[in-house]
């Protein structure tokens, strides 16, 4: 009998189990969907980067290494695989904008590729060509097809062996100004170090690639000590691949922990409400248990099951809805795959997410228990009783002349707002959550945008940057800059505070590079001073008219430069003008040249290494704000469903519990479309408080994200007046809406039954 009740009172009461049911999937959706995302990320990056061989440590220098100091490094204790690497860009000939990373390893065993189709990597194949898997699908390029690289105006001529992917190679971008990958135009392609030293007439290296389990500390004294000099080495920390890989994890991580909490704060307090109201209209029937010879016991386990029903079927509903959330972001044609390029997308279950959702089930459940218990109190006559709200104190407002002179359908909703306070707080939580993440993903947006506008529209002023090859002489740099009116720019890496960064010296004399500043106003740099990017100053404590030493990695000279500024930066920086550099006796080597010339009208010479076209950067951007648009519409609509269900859900409660005042109301006199505004009235009042609680809540939320999850771009927030307009139309609209669908349900009212029941 107490089965066929409990569907049957499911199906009385369908709105709010069907609530309750879709708020629990959704904030158990996401809380699964977020964590299996970057614990997949986690999962599959550490088994592709151990399957190439990706290296713990890269040994940098610019005039390179030979094979003797490389037995040197494979000598040293701790070491257990080493290599000589290159990693450049070269353009692919015959193809206009066509260019990939030329990458040589005497070691395959380091840095690595992982073929997937064709010959396996053969390091004595002086013809052979293993080329990026992406990139030859995306430009039609298939095993056995002739290919001509040029790097430093040197051609390498061989055939596609086979196709793969490379660990170092996971986020495949031409330099850190490119977010996203754009495999139409840039891959790679790794060659036998017969056929690269062939045709350079020599063999440069500038990495040795380790893999090591030593610690930095000893590694790097040892590394020193070997070599007899000091040298720059990069943990696998310190590198794009891996640590943007690792931030994607992070970012997911941090996102599974924002936004679930949110989703499930609501579904618990939705639980909570709804749980409450549906035992209180079913008291009497509690009493008529009672009154039958149910045990209270009986009568619990009955009542509780209703809430271990909807947990458990929330629950099937979240883990399905996480696992599409996981696929949608982790499949090779997803968002994911856009960015990384790797052959393993296992989609992982972390084993705390089981044991959280459990947690909830237990949580859900106990709601489910406490609701009914209370309800149980007393005799059966007592249960028979129907419930009755708790009286309440008139309010302090209530006490003035003011408020006599309302309209009867504001004190009527005043005091139903002070009665009903829990459902009063659900509706403003619910509102505000919903106009939190409308405004937090369009401030993203409208972020994002100013971020592009600042650095690629009013920062890079050049059409091409020239990228000067290691045995350019000065005659050869002085032609260029005359050619093709350059600016200039040369990079020193520098140890700082037990790290390592760059020191940017620029030559401005064309404005074709310009400098944000905190303010994101463009400055000039001085000629006395350096500028630290936002992150370095915040973690070094320092600011204007402070002073910083670094040393040159490679030799023992110490500069101390003295700050004129902060700016912002897409990297980890010191930039100081060539004037300044000159005071400081730091020699003139430029290695990029910038200028308003087209990458297509710049002649081939044997001064440049290689040329990059400002608009490839822009049309990667193109790609990443593709993504967040969709991203964007996503979130927008899941905030709409929150919302949505939510205030659906407390109108019908509302409804519920307000019926037989209704009733009343219709008694003397009032029409349908009176009570109705009566209804619509209270949720616009509740949908504009929550808003202007939502504003400010989404704009700390933005902050926040940005803090944790965009901090090495030095972002500017930005929200847009028409992003708060948008978020305030579409929450507002979205209250009225549900306010006009639980206004039409007082059409069905019946008078006679909702008055005949005992006071």
């Amino acid at each position: 009998m107490l089965a066929k009740k409990l569907w049957r009172t499911m199906g009385l009461y369908r709105a709010q189990f069907i609530s309750m049911i879709l708020m629990i999937a959704l904030g158990i959706g996401i809380f699964v969907g977020f964590n299996m995302e970057w614990v997949s990320i986690k999962t599959n990056t550490e088994h592709f980067f151990s399957e190439t061989g990706f290296a713990d440590y890269r040994i940098v220098a610019k005039e390179g290494f030979s094979k003797e100091e490389l037995a040197k490094i494979k000598a040293l204790n701790g070491v257990d695989e080493a290599a000589l690497y290159l990693s450049v860009s070269a353009d692919l000939q015959g193809v206009a904008g066509r260019a990939v990373a030329l990458c040589v390893t005497t070691n395959p065993k380091v840095s690595g590729i992982l073929v997937t189709e064709g010959a396996p990597y053969d390091g004595e194949d002086a013809q052979g060509l293993w080329l990026s898997d992406k990139f030859a699908k995306a430009n039609s390029i298939s095993v056995g097809d002739e290919l001509t690289l040029v790097y430093q105006n040197k051609k390498l001529r061989g055939t596609v062996r086979g196709l793969g992917k490379s660990g170092e190679q996971l986020i495949c971008v031409r330099d850190e100004s490119q977010l996203m990958p754009d495999y139409e135009t840039y891959g790679f392609c790794y060659v036998a170090p017969a056929l690269y030293e062939e045709a350079l007439g020599m063999a440069y290296y500038p990495q040795i690639n380790v893999i090591s389990t030593a610690q930095k500390g000893a590694f790097s004294d040892a590394v020193d000590k070997a070599l007899s000099k000091t040298t720059l080495i990069l943990t696998k920390e310190e590198t794009p691949s891996y640590a943007q890989a690792d931030g994607e994890a992070t970012e997911g991580k941090t996102m599974g922990a924002v936004l679930p909490t949110l989703f499930l704060l609501i579904a618990v307090l939705t639980m909570v409400t709804t749980m409450h109201r549906v035992a209180a209209r079913e008291k009497t029937q509690i009493g008529t248990l009672k009154a039958l010879g149910f045990r209270d016991g009986t009568i619990l386990r009955h009542y509780t099951s209703y809430a271990l029903l909807v947990g458990c079927l929330g629950t099937v509903l979240g883990i399905l809805l996480g696992y599409g959330i996981a696929y949608a972001v982790m499949n090779p044609s997803g968002m994911m795959g856009t960015y990384l390029d790797m052959p393993y997308w296992e989609l992982r279950m972390p084993l705390f997410c089981i044991l959280c959702m459990l947690g909830i089930l237990a949580l859900l459940t106990l709601i489910g228990y406490l609701s009914v218990r209370t309800m149980l109190r007393g005799t059966a006559a007592d249960a028979l009783r129907p419930y009755t709200p708790k009286k309440v104190r008139p309010m302090l407002i209530e006490r003035t002349k003011w408020f006599h002179r309302l309209s009867f359908g504001t004190r009527w909703n005043l005091r139903d707002v002070t009665r009903h306070k829990a459902r009063t707080a659900m509706s403003l939580i619910g509102i505000a959550g919903c106009t939190v993440l409308i405004v937090g993903t369009l401030g993203m947006n409208d972020t994002m945008h100013s971020f592009l506008s600042l650095y690629y529209d009013g920062a890079t002023n050049y059409q091409s940057r020239i990228y000067l090859s290691e045995s350019a002489d000065d005659g050869a740099v002085r032609a260029l800059k005359e050619r093709y009116d350059t600016d200039a720019s040369q990079s020193i890496s520098v140890q700082l505070a037990e790290k390592a960064v760059s020191l940017d010296i620029y030559e401005i004399r064309h404005d074709l590079i310009r400098f944000p500043d905190k303010t994101n106003q463009y400055i000039s740099l001085a000629q006395d001073g350096a500028y630290v990017c936002m992150r370095l100053a915040e973690e070094l404590g320092v600011k204007a008219g402070d002073s910083i030493t670094v040393s040159p990695y490679g030799s023992f000279e110490e500069y101390t430069l003295h700050i004129a500024g902060v700016v912002r930066s897409v990297s980890e920086n010191i930039v100081i003008s060539r004037a300044y550099a000159k005071t400081l006796g730091i020699a003139d080597a430029p290695d990029s040249l910038y200028t308003k010339t087209e990458k297509t009208e710049i002649a081939a010479d044997d001064a440049i290494k290689t040329v990059q076209s400002k608009q490839a950067i822009v049309d990667s951007f193109d790609t990443f704000m593709d993504l967040m648009n969709l991203m964007i519409a996503i979130m927008v609509v899941g905030a709409l469903v929150l919302g949505i269900i939510v205030l659906y859900n407390l109108g019908v409660m509302s409804y519920t519990e307000r019926y037989r005042e209704m009733a009343t109301l219709k008694v003397v006199g009032f029409r349908d479309a009176r009570i109705g505004a009566l209804l619509v009235q209270q949720n616009l009042w509740l949908s504009l408080i929550g808003v202007l609680l939502g504003i400010p809540g989404g704009a700390g939320a933005l902050w926040y994200l940005l803090k944790k999850l965009a901090g090495e771009f030095e972002m500017k927030m930005a929200i847009s007046p028409w992003s708060i307009l948008i978020a305030v139309a579409l929450t507002v609209g979205m209250s009225l809406l549900v306010s006009l669908l639980v206004a039409r349900k007082n059409r069905k009212i019946d008078m006679v039954e909702a008055l005949k029941g005992a006071e």
